[in-house]
């Protein structure tokens, strides 16, 4: 791989994070959600990962390639079994979070997201109206799986079909509504409401449960005939509690892409959202009481009582997205001031409201991480072609004072995608104790292998180190079968071994006959299959 230097692209920023992070010590006890590492990509302990690995190059191949020396099992994949009761994994597998049982490296309960059907799932759509087999498996294969998995005596990573706890929730589950909207007009009056689907990312709460959050739910939702207002949410499950099923409405309606937790410095808790569609906002919540870890789950609590707020970057402040605020917005709007009458209202309708009030229209914000280093937040901002920012960027926020609790903030461009970089449409992404950033590419299966994105091939997980060596350059560490993504990267506690998600391979089939990809490449399947691997051949120190 021709690997890229990235200093002369990130600029100061970049410089002075690998300065911080080459001495860690000094930058320990910044409190974020499932330890000192940002929480969507890497959860409990240290996440270090030593050792180096030989990057890989740019690959158009229908394979999971990695570097030399790494191997990885397929642990579950589209209509796997997962229990037995005869449950089977979902379609569309994104966000993954690891849950060790009794501390263990090697058994635990692995958090897998849902986030839509293909064609492989539900098959094809004629004149774009689904049977009614096709709408029942929509609901049923969208949402999460939880699943138990092990690593056995030749190190092979296993799902135990056995487990008390592994089931499905998908679009038939019900969920208990919390905050502003529950009970409101808005849902019609709904206090509980029928399932979740479009679960794109999410993340771990300081208290251990999951949030996910739903997405791109419209469609769905649409074509089942339920109502609009019911989706758009963060829901809350415990992953060893089948009965824990939460949607938080404080938290705001939108097309969520995932969760970012951390603590201000007078202990309320942070939640940073991004809203992933063009021209969308920024958003971070802020709980009105404080985290007690005594408490354990009943925290969970603070997120039905809080602050939504929305980022205005020319002015760089944090502005509340309240009935008050967006009162005296539509003072002068009789039409508008029947929409919006309560707060229930303010947060089903967040997308209107927070442009109303101010809130900065972005390139498709996706995947925003607390740094464990310095509290600054970082936020993918995958691509918007409509204003030619066709390889996206990685913006940088400076919270005031360095406190996430602040409602004033500074920001930088951080790194931007294209040829210079070797990356294009960045989505996820989090810092490795050792300073490393792990970023993953979403480039639309349309616009793969062609135009201005051919040199990219397919997509992939880079790594670039902050220190050492190989400090500021890119280094590719896998590349994704056919038409896929890579997403929800997770390792276990000792960092031995890296959960992965391939979505959507194959995804531009539209005749089964003839499929664009059959990754996993299982004997005698005829047929791609998303899937959760684990890829193993860690060094660590």
């Amino acid at each position: 791989m021709d690997r890229k230097t990235f200093l002369s692209y990130l600029g100061t920023g970049a410089a002075a994070l690998a300065t911080a992070s080459a001495g860690l010590g000094a930058l320990t006890g910044k409190a974020s959600a499932a330890s000192g590492t940002a929480d969507h990509l890497f959860g409990f302990g240290t996440n270090r990962v030593s050792g180096y690995f030989e990057p890989i190059e740019p690959t158009k191949a229908d394979k999971l390639v990695l570097p030399k020396n790494f191997k990885y099992d397929v642990i579950a994949a589209f209509d796997d079994v997962i229990n037995q009761a005869g449950e089977k994994f979902g379609s569309g597998c994104d966000y993954n979070a690891y849950f060790p049982i009794k501390g263990s490296n090697t058994r635990g309960l692995l958090v897998n997201n849902h986030e839509y059907s293909t064609i492989f799932s539900i098959g094809p759509v004629k004149d774009d109206k689904m049977t009614e087999d096709q709408l029942h498996k929509n609901l049923y294969y969208q949402g999460m799986s939880v699943i138990e998995v092990y690593r056995d005596e030749d190190g092979v990573w296993k799902m135990d079909t056995t487990s008390p706890y592994a089931r499905r929730i998908n679009g038939y589950t019900k969920f208990e509504v919390t905050g502003p909207a529950k009970g409101g007009s808005a849902l019609g009056g709904a206090t509980t409401v029928q399932g979740t689907f479009a679960n794109c990312s999410g993340g771990v709460t300081l208290w251990n449960t999951v949030l996910s959050c739903e997405e791109n739910f419209a469609h769905t939702a649409a074509a089942s005939k339920l109502p609009d207002t019911h989706y758009g949410w963060v829901i809350e499950v415990d992953p060893f509690d089948k009965s824990y099923l939460k949607k938080h409405t404080a938290l705001g309606r939108f097309n969520h892409e995932n969760t970012a937790m951390g603590l201000a410095k007078d202990g309320r808790v942070v939640v940073y959202m991004g809203d992933d569609k063009k021209d969308a906002c920024v958003y971070k919540f802020i709980s009105n009481g404080k985290y007690d870890k005594l408490k354990g789950r009943g925290n969970s609590a603070l997120l039905e009582d809080g602050t939504l707020y929305v980022a205005n970057l020319k002015t760089g402040k944090w502005i509340p997205v309240t009935l008050e605020e967006v009162s005296k917005a539509i003072k002068d709007k009789p039409e508008l001031q029947k929409k919006f009458k309560t707060q229930g209202d303010v947060v089903t309708y967040c997308q209107e409201a927070a442009i109303l009030i101010g809130g900065t229209p972005t390139d498709r914000p996706e995947d925003i991480e607390i740094s464990p280093f310095d509290n600054t937040v970082f936020i993918c901002h995958t691509n918007n072609d409509s204003h030619g920012n066709i390889h996206g960027h990685i913006t940088r926020f400076f919270e005031l004072k360095d406190d996430l609790g602040a409602l004033e903030f500074d920001f930088e461009i951080f790194a931007a995608g294209g040829r210079q970089s070797g990356f294009s449409s960045p989505d996820n992404l989090a810092f490795d104790s050792n300073g490393h950033l792990w970023v993953v590419t979403d480039i639309s299966t349309s616009s793969q292998n062609k135009g201005v994105h051919k040199s990219f091939m397919n997509n992939g997980l880079f790594v670039i180190p902050t220190s050492g060596p190989d400090k500021a350059i890119a280094l590719q560490f896998a590349s994704g079968p056919v038409d896929s993504e890579l997403t929800g990267p997770y390792f276990t506690p000792d960092e031995g071994t890296l959960f992965l998600s391939v979505q959507h391979p194959g995804e531009t089939t539209t005749d089964l006959s003839k499929p664009t990809s059959r990754w996993p490449h299982r004997p005698g399947d005829s047929k791609a299959r998303c899937a959760v691997v684990a890829i193993s051949g860690f060094k660590l120190g």
